[in-house]
């Protein structure tokens, strides 16, 4: 069982940059590896980033490339999400999520855990 807390979500203006952290309780957090969603009003969630159990290998969707970075710290069983260049299409409710599987890690639907959730909102 592993619990997740994300923090670090609030209102900023377009060009900001932000920092979500995600922390988790529960044993052997290095055992699973992390992903980051986002959902905004009247949209399916979608995937934003993962990396691996190690931190050793990240992955992103084409629309956060180049401008988020995700990372983690196992010995503090923390997982971040550095978010620069801000645009209001970023606006979101952003979720991290925890699974076992090693693939398809852009798919919710490979995640056992899930945090509650922390609101981004860019203005323009």
């Amino acid at each position: 069982q592993v619990q997740l807390v994300e923090s670090g979500g609030g209102l900023v203006q377009a060009g900001d940059s932000l920092r979500l952290s995600c922390a988790a309780s529960g044993r052997s957090f290095s055992t699973y590896a992390m992903g980051w969603f986002r959902q905004a009003p009247g949209k399916e969630r979608e995937y934003v980033a993962a990396i691996s159990k190690s931190g050793a290998v990240t992955y992103y969707a084409d629309d956060v490339k180049g401008r988020f970075t995700i990372s983690r710290d196992n010995a503090k069983n923390t997982v971040y999400l550095q978010m620069n260049s801000l645009k209001p299409d970023d606006t979101a409710v952003y979720y991290c999520a925890a699974t076992t599987q090693l693939l398809l890690l852009k798919l919710p639907t490979a995640y056992t855990y899930w945090g509650q959730g922390t609101q981004v909102t860019v203005s323009s």
